[in-house]
């Protein structure tokens, strides 16, 4: 494959995802435009780019999820690649057919790659083909009466998901057939409100699951290696909360079948650029099933990167100018342990209720093992018409028990003052000692720390009268 060149890159996106785009162009000396709305001109990310495009109000419909805007700022910019990051256009097909037609290359999947993958159905499907467990479950359900019908041959307790889309939109559990029908209708009608698809399966329900999904990366010359598997087990309704590198106290045995199931799934698929796939473990059993790919750069990808040393979106640069990996797979060792928070502008007191606001202090720390992807800074204003994510904090030390520890020294010292984060919930959940003895399942957080949590806020509603009380031990 003939080497591309790419001098200037449009980075379609905010955030703390768009100032690591930025950085790592300027890593690779290359260019960078940021295309942002009108709410986004004075943010950390515009000041860093070398140049910004304005490309519509501050509705994301108008501007970050408008295609033909999109493609418009990189052309009128003369990019030579589009970057799309992660969330918004990043998993629409339509957008690097946009891209190839006005010869600007997508730094990504191939459409026909994200087409497949896109589809839960479609990679499950490969999955099938290559020999990977993807569980007993129904093809795409065209009515509440399939829905039925299939749910009677699988047995309870099911989970209906979309066939398009992902992040927890359309899924519904059931539990007896009584609740079939509403909820094939429920999660259809989500899943088209969402996605533009509403086809929605069944598959079994796992009580006790863990979620683990194998960091890959691939180029055009037929190499493709994963960067070792990430436990994201900690959620709240369907939306990771904290992420681990590995995924520890899982057999040996299991954790290769895992990483040899995302790599042949991927060339199975004829993949080509970075990606995830996912994975559910049954936590009693240690067995597992497949459950979807994510064609695009995770928000989670900094703790791959804390173990293993490689930069993921300098490789993604790489492999769209047409060059191999800088790496082979025996080059990947695992070093050490890493944990991610996900910093959100929310009041976790208040049923996790958005704090939008200008931020007026903002104070973090840094050291040894301590990352912190962020855009916040003094003066920062944390729209409400975006995502609450302000930053990503993250850690790495020799073991998973010097990780929490570090993770919770650096929570302490983050100052932020004109918005509330979500800081005290994640001191909270690292001090729990379910969480420090082992890798929670994923129903662990609302099932089990949440309604304490909760409680505890009815007798302190503002949140704000004593610090949590976890495990025994405050900071």
């Amino acid at each position: 494959m003939t080497e591309k060149t790419i001098r200037r890159v449009l980075v379609a996106n905010r955030g703390e995802i768009a100032v690591r785009i930025i950085r790592a162009c300027f890593d690779e000396g290359i260019e960078s435009v940021l295309a942002c709305s009108a709410a986004d001109t004075e943010t950390l990310a515009a000041r860093l780019a070398d140049q910004v495009i304005v490309i519509g109000p501050a509705a994301a419909t108008e501007s970050y999820l408008d295609i033909p805007r999109v493609v418009q700022a990189a052309i009128s910019a003369e990019c030579d690649a589009l970057h799309p990051g992660y969330g918004f256009l990043s998993e629409r097909p339509e957008l690097v057919d946009a891209c190839e037609a006005n010869d600007i290359v997508y730094i990504g999947p191939p459409a026909e790659i994200m087409r497949q993958s896109g589809s839960k159905l479609g990679a499950r499907a490969v999955a099938d083909e290559v020999g990977i467990p993807t569980g007993a479950g129904s093809g795409g359900l065209s009515s509440a009466e399939d829905a039925v019908a299939a749910a009677r041959t699988l047995g309870f307790p099911l989970l209906l998901k979309a066939s398009a889309g992902g992040g927890g939109r359309g899924m519904t559990i059931l539990r007896s057939e009584d609740q079939v029908t509403a909820g094939y209708l429920r999660s259809s009608v989500e899943a088209e409100r969402a996605f533009g698809d509403g086809t929605v399966y069944l598959e079994p329900y796992v009580e006790r699951a863990r979620h683990v999904e194998v960091q890959i990366l691939a180029d055009s010359h037929g190499n493709i290696c994963h960067l070792g598997e990430r436990d994201c087990s900690t959620q709240r309704r369907y939306q990771k909360i904290i992420e681990e590198a590995p995924a520890v106290g899982l057999p040996a045995r299991l954790v290769d079948e895992i990483r040899t199931a995302a790599v042949d799934l991927c060339k199975g698929l004829g993949y080509v650029g970075a990606g995830t796939v996912e994975f559910l473990v049954d936590a009693d059993r240690n067995r597992f099933v497949f459950l979807e790919v994510n064609a695009r750069v995770q928000v989670e990808h900094p703790i791959s990167e804390a173990v293993t040393g490689i930069d993921i979106v300098r490789e993604q640069l790489r492999i769209a100018r047409g060059l191999p990996l800088s790496f082979t797979q025996a080059d990947v060792a695992i070093d050490g342990h890493a944990i991610e928070c996900r910093l959100n502008a929310e009041d976790s007191r208040r049923d996790f209720a958005p704090t939008p606001g200008t931020i007026t202090q903002w104070t973090v720390p840094s050291g040894e093992g301590v990352r912190i992807d962020t855009f916040a800074h003094a003066g920062a204003v944390i729209s409400p018409w975006y995502d609450s994510l302000i930053a990503k904090v993250i850690v790495h030390a020799p073991t998973r028990e010097a990780a929490i520890d570090r993770m919770r020294k650096v929570l302490s010292k983050i100052h932020a003052e004109g918005v509330s984060t979500t800081a005290d919930i994640h001191q909270a959940i690292l001090a729990h000692p379910d969480f420090a003895e082992a890798p929670v399942t994923t129903k662990w957080l609302e099932d089990v720390f949440l309604p304490a949590w909760e409680t505890d806020s009815e007798s302190h509603p503002t949140g704000t009268s004593r610090r949590p009380h976890r495990g025994g031990e405050n900071q």
